[in-house]
């Protein structure tokens, strides 16, 4: 019994330095390219002011009273930063497979599950840095860093940035050029991003409810909200009959069920 817990004990540590090395790897390429920063954030910067200044004229939210068009739309650039991210980041998988970076990774004592989760963990980390970058702002669209509801806000945003890199790991495991990869990845995410309630809020019926109603990206919209009116929510502005622990019970399970699928396409042969 001494000998298998030995052996445990090596094969976790294994498994917890492949992940770190992983991590690691990200982060430092993060800091080193100071150009990701500036894109990440600027883009969906000049969304918010240009689109935002051009609506705020006419919008009128239904039973929502003084909420501006540049106040609601903010969450959604929030997490439109996370997933522009999540795309760059996870791109490096296609990189990292041609460079054979991967390929050395692979045949490391650690698990192809530890590669998944490495990834992962380090791309959500840096689109959590960009996110968290991007919150500094909040006072401009009108919310005080003091009324936010920053553990709900922090858990929001980790599972959203968790989801889209597993996911995007699997689209870059699947796919072996960039320029597939982000039309693959513009095509599928940016849809739902625009139809989660981020631009516009959904109607009470219709095709676009019905595609709110299971879209997880719209629970990722609605938390970072409900997190920026310090656990509330405007009439109108969220999904219908929700609450934090609902929005996150999504998140945690959207994060579940892509990181399974990453993992299965990890271990196809390439």
């Amino acid at each position: 019994m001494a000998a298998a817990a030995t052996r445990a004990r090596s094969a976790l540590a294994e498994e917890l330095s492949t992940i770190g090395v992983l991590v690691r790897r990200d982060l430092t390429r993060f800091a080193r390219e100071k150009s990701r920063v500036v894109g990440a954030l600027i883009q969906p910067l000049i969304f918010w002011l240009i689109i935002g200044s051009g609506m705020s004229g006419t919008f009128v939210l239904p039973g929502a009273h003084g909420v501006d068009y540049r106040e609601y739309f903010y969450p959604g650039v929030v997490v439109m930063v996370v997933l522009f991210s999540a795309i760059f980041t996870t791109m490096s998988v296609i990189e990292d497979r041609h460079s054979g970076f991967l390929q050395a990774v692979l045949v490391a004592p650690g698990s192809r599950v530890s590669v998944v989760l490495g990834k992962c963990l380090g791309a959500a980390s840096v689109a959590l840095s960009q996110s968290a970058l991007f919150i500094l702002l909040a006072p401009l669209a009108g919310f005080e860093l003091s009324d936010i509801h920053w553990p709900l806000l922090l858990a929001a945003l980790a599972l959203g940035c968790f989801s889209l890199c597993a996911l995007g790991f699997g689209v870059a495991w699947w796919l072996d050029s960039t320029a597939g990869y982000h039309v693959v990845m513009s095509v599928l995410l940016l849809p739902l991003w625009i139809l989660s309630g981020a631009m516009f809020p959904a109607p009470g019926s219709g095709w676009i409810a019905i595609i709110e109603r299971f879209n997880p990206m719209s629970y990722a919209v609605s938390a970072v909200r409900r997190a920026l009116y310090d656990g509330g929510l405007p009439e109108g502005t969220g999904i219908a009959a929700s609450s934090g622990l609902l929005e996150l019970g999504v998140l945690l399970g959207f994060s579940g069920l892509v990181t399974l699928w990453s993992v299965r396409m990890c271990y196809r042969r390439r």
